[in-house]
């Protein structure tokens, strides 16, 4: 006799789902369970789902717990609800057409949840308008022995240049070693600026600091620098999202961070405040609200190509 999965049915906001596999544990080392899992989903879901609304959505998916093998999902669910929404896209990769989920409501949230999908990687633009990425990312990519305290070291840098140039900016971590840094923009751009932006800022920045900043891919040349990954700003490549839990041994968030928090890791040479599971995130966000919220509404301009703007600086010495 075949023993039945343990199922239960609930009702979230209207929507009927079933739920299954409550009891099993997908962190072994904190005992939390899938339970703990669908529940902060559904209660970051506030927060979150502003964050997913309209991105086509890439699941890393962990049906048997996160010391075991997992996968991507691009391709929405088959027997998925009706009601959880998707979108077409021709290509990425695969020659044909893909339908990404939209996450644009709490059942979605939690129906993904229940898949073990642990780790949520939006697109950075949304539907309709796929070709225009609402923000500028910047991965920071800790190689050993550098690491959080570094990274934070590296977004300082980085602040004073937005800041120079009148741009506002957003920070979080990414819930496992390194951190990431937004420039919202929320104004008409494609793809092939916002990362030939990113590029030129992070060539530009490993030249005036080589002892701190490599913008290459190549592991070897990463060794105690941060690797600033400007190639996430792509259609086909996606970043881990503020609030996604992570498939690390404990249930850490991407969580956002204030520039206070950053300065407070660099002048203590110590980052463990900066690391949030997913019980500290809930109260966090109580307490400080969404400290994110900027990436939504916030508009901004980019300016010219720093890489130009260096050329553009150069030639006029030359001609002086």
């Amino acid at each position: 006799m075949v023993e039945r999965k343990p199922r239960v049915e609930v009702e979230v906001e209207g929507r009927p789902l079933t739920l299954s596999n409550l009891s099993k544990v997908l962190y072994p080392e904190a005992g939390f369970t899938k339970a703990q899992v669908i529940d902060y989903y559904r209660r970051i879901a506030p927060v979150l789902v502003p964050h997913l609304t309209d991105r086509p959505l890439t699941l890393k998916r962990y049906p048997n717990g996160v010391d075991s093998m997992f996968f991507f999902e691009k391709n929405a669910t088959k027997g998925r609800p009706e009601w959880v929404k998707t979108v077409g896209i021709w290509g990425h990769g695969r020659g044909s057409e893909l339908h990404f989920m939209l996450c644009n409501d709490t059942p979605t949230l939690v129906y993904i949840a229940n898949l073990a999908g642990l780790e949520l990687h939006p697109a950075l633009a949304c539907a309709p308008g796929l070709e225009s990425p609402t923000m500028v990312v910047f991965d920071l990519d800790p190689g050993p022995p550098a690491d959080l305290v570094t990274c934070c070291n590296a977004a300082l840098v980085f602040r004073e240049y937005f800041r120079a140039v009148g741009l506002e900016s957003v920070a979080k971590t990414s819930g496992n070693k390194g951190m990431q840094l937004y420039v919202p923009l929320n104004t008409p751009i494609t793809y092939d600026e916002t990362k030939s932006w990113a590029r030129g800022l992070a060539e530009v920045f490993e030249a005036k600091f080589p002892e701190l900043f490599v913008s290459q891919m190549k592991k070897s040349l990463r060794d105690g620098k941060v690797f600033v990954d400007w190639s996430q700003n792509d259609a086909n490549k996606t970043t881990i999202s503020v609030y996604s839990l992570r498939a690390r041994a404990r249930p850490t968030v991407s969580t956002p961070i204030s520039w206070e928090e950053i300065e407070v890791a660099v002048k203590k040479a110590d980052a463990s405040h900066l690391v949030f599971e997913a019980g500290d995130v809930l109260t966090r966000v109580e307490t400080v609200g969404d400290l994110f919220a900027p990436a939504l509404s916030l508009k901004q301009q980019l300016p010219d190509s720093p890489r130009a703007g260096t050329r553009k600086r150069a030639a006029r010495a030359r001609g002086a």
